[in-house]
């Protein structure tokens, strides 16, 4: 592998790394449907407001947020909607994991 190989799999490691939390999966899906105020997303996750937004600054340092401050809220929004594509896969892998387990013990 070289340095330009390298630098572009250690990107797409720190995008994954930054989706690694429950919470932070969460936010993402609710960004999903459209933009949120911090204040929206702590009442959703049931964290304090420092908490969600940590969360919210990791995934915005990984590219995967933008926000966007109106008076004294700050709301953000997806910034790469395909993300959810990513989903989909994830879950198809749940499901498949799921069916091989349920045989294995059936």
């Amino acid at each position: 592998m070289d340095a330009k190989q390298r630098a572009r799999y250690q990107l797409r490691a720190r995008i994954i790394k930054a989706l690694a939390h429950p919470s932070r999966l969460f936010i993402v899906d609710e960004l999903a449907r459209g933009e949120r105020c911090v204040c929206e997303l702590t009442k959703m996750v049931g964290a304090d407001i420092s908490t969600v937004s940590k969360h919210l600054s990791v995934l915005k340092n990984a590219g995967i947020v933008a926000d966007e401050r109106r008076s004294t809220q700050v709301f953000y929004s997806l910034k790469v909607p395909c993300l959810l594509n990513f989903f989909g896969c994830v879950e198809a892998v749940v499901e498949a994991t799921a069916k091989e387990q349920l045989a294995a013990c059936g």
